[in-house]
């Protein structure tokens, strides 16, 4: 196969070698695209940046030694035209959000790469935005919720590594009446039930993680 005058660079990060496979496998029959570089995490995913200047990268969000969404920060900083696409299992509305605002351009996930990949890669490196249904969905039926702040996030995520109130006054420095006041926020924001279930939800929409 003939590979255009002037395709498509890309370079895929993944921390998992068959996805970069199965990537490599899509792109490698378009005469359009090539692959120019691989990463398995952020600090690699930089390095490998600086070296080949992709036109496109795609970019997992979850990975080992530095984040997918840290290295788009910092690809960013440098290279301030740089294009990225998520690649991810994930559609929480928060980290949908958290992600764009890094400056992914594109939001797909991963079981849809055999579908959409290739329209996906064409539309951000023509300058489209484009999100995958599942994550436009997420940030569809939260767009008018009211987001936690700093503090509640932090007494969120203590609550999920199983931490009582008193535990989690003593973490950050605060008393256990800011901390009770916190958690009926969490609730109330998240619509949630009780303690486990706010954690859930919390780890669905991206809001954290574990």
């Amino acid at each position: 196969m003939t590979v255009a005058s002037n395709p498509i660079r890309i370079m895929a990060v993944d921390d998992h070698p068959l996805l970069l496979e199965g990537i490599a496998t899509i792109v490698g029959d378009q005469s359009d695209m090539l692959i120019v570089a691989q990463a398995s995490n952020g600090r690699e995913a930089i390095q490998q940046f600086r070296l080949h200047h992709p036109d496109v990268t795609l970019m997992d969000l979850q990975m080992p030694e530095m984040s997918g969404l840290d290295a788009m920060i910092a690809i960013r900083d440098e290279f301030h035209e740089a294009k990225f696409i998520v690649i991810t299992t994930y559609t929480g509305d928060v980290q949908v959000l958290r992600a764009m605002k890094a400056g992914a351009r594109g939001y797909l996930l991963k079981n849809l790469l055999h579908k959409e990949l290739l329209a996906t890669i064409r539309a951000v490196h023509a300058g489209k935005k484009t999100l995958c249904a599942e994550a436009s969905y997420a940030l569809a039926d939260h767009a008018g919720d009211e987001a936690l702040t700093p503090g509640e996030v932090d007494v969120l995520r203590l609550i999920a590594s199983g931490n009582a109130n008193k535990q989690i006054a003593a973490q950050l420095s605060i008393t256990e009446d800011t901390v009770k006041g916190r958690v009926k926020n969490i609730l109330s924001k998240l619509g949630a039930n009780d303690r486990t279930h706010a954690t859930m939800i919390g780890i669905k929409r991206g809001i954290i993680d574990l």
